[in-house]
């Protein structure tokens, strides 16, 4: 037979709660409790009004530039909520939600957004990364995490998250290929948000899909409602099996969007149809949650009340605490960049003067400044 096929396969979309409120009890039945489901809506309103009080922040000069997460808070919770504590959770910038579920401290994104290194210094003992701004490469290091883990002989995992602007970077493709070709463990989650900055999803990948990349590298792939927690939380526990019982790696393409500019440096009207973002405004994953706790009798407006007058509380503490925080001394510039200290820094510690700017740290006087 001179022409066959090498190569068929399909990639499977799943939703459970879509934006008008049809619910698949086969699929959903028993995945998330109602008492957890409770929580999840709490956690996302609560992150929602975080965004309201960085963006103040933001425009009001205590804060640098901010990355709404507004539309996108089910997946890095879905996926949070699904995993273990031991796996990785290795994000890029807009993944708050998942992060604060793990247990960061919300002053520590403040932290990270005012310039303050020690938001970047994760508390021990909590499997998650820093926020990684450079497009893409985080993906390596959970790669990496998750290659330690088997190494070790354990069962832990990493789950990585990135954008649909990430896929075109060679970072992406590097760490797809490593981990699909030595069996690693780990769980590629794209949150296809429709835009990079500024360049749509259609320019950034001509494919129907942008799963089908990993089938370049023999992944399992799906797409998933991103704005869905329910279809989240099963793909995600799905890889997760996946992942730990044959350290095969899963990529999963999560359809949400940005209700928000893509960060406060941004002005998202210059190139998005305003059409466009009200259609993603029905979809948004807070509506379509609230309306299915309201249709089983789990929320009313005086919960909803509540819930905002604890959130409020809850993210004025944190900003306090980010506000409050300690100056650095000046000899931190000094005490982390090297295990024994060269004797030329060590006199610039004491004098803090240098010899580049035409002071010569032999003869300052020890009491000036610089």
């Amino acid at each position: 037979m001179p022409v066959e096929p090498v190569f068929e396969t399909k990639i499977d979309r799943v939703t459970i709660l879509d934006e008008h409120g049809r619910f698949d009890e086969e699929l959903g039945a028993g995945l998330i409790p109602d008492e957890d489901v409770v929580e999840l809506y709490k956690h996302m309103t609560t992150c929602r009004h975080l965004d309201e009080i960085a963006f103040k922040l933001q425009r009001s000069g205590r804060m640098g530039t901010y990355p709404e997460n507004r539309g996108q808070e089910a997946t890095s919770l879905g996926a949070a909520y699904a995993l273990r504590p031991d796996d990785w959770l290795v994000t890029c910038y807009r993944e708050n939600a998942g992060l604060f579920w793990r247990g960061l401290p919300m002053e520590y994104v403040l932290l990270h957004w005012m310039g303050d290194e020690r938001g970047n210094q994760i508390p021990e003992g909590l499997n998650v990364t820093p926020l990684a701004i450079p497009i893409g490469t985080q993906m390596l290091h959970a790669t990496g995490l998750a290659w330690a883990s088997k190494y070790r002989g354990e069962d832990g995992i990493a789950c990585t998250f990135f954008g649909d602007g990430a896929t075109s970077e060679g970072d992406f493709h590097e760490a797809m290929n490593f981990a699909a070709n030595l069996d690693i463990p780990v769980v590629f989650f794209c949150q296809n948000n429709c835009w990079a900055i500024s360049v749509p999803t259609r320019i950034q990948c001509s494919a129907p899909t942008i799963a089908q990349r990993g089938l370049g590298y023999g992944m399992d792939c799906v797409q998933v409602d991103g704005n869905d927690i329910f279809a989240v939380v099963k793909v995600v526990r799905d890889a997760a099996e996946r992942a730990r019982t044959t350290n095969r790696p899963t990529f999963i393409e999560a359809i949400t969007y940005r209700l928000g500019d893509h960060t406060t440096a941004d002005d998202a009207r210059r190139y998005r149809d305003e059409e466009e973002v009200e259609m993603w405004k029905l979809r948004d994953p807070l509506i379509r949650l609230r309306g299915w706790l309201d249709a089983r009798g789990l929320w009313d407006d005086s919960k909803q009340a509540k819930l905002l007058e604890d959130a409020d509380e809850q993210i004025n503490a944190a900003v306090q605490r980010a506000n409050d925080i300690e100056p650095m001394p000046p000899s931190e510039f000094f005490a982390h960049m090297y295990k024994s200290m060269p004797a030329n820094l060590q006199k610039q510690m004491q004098t803090m003067r240098t010899s580049s700017l035409g002071r010569n740290p032999e003869t300052a006087d020890q009491s000036a400044t610089a």
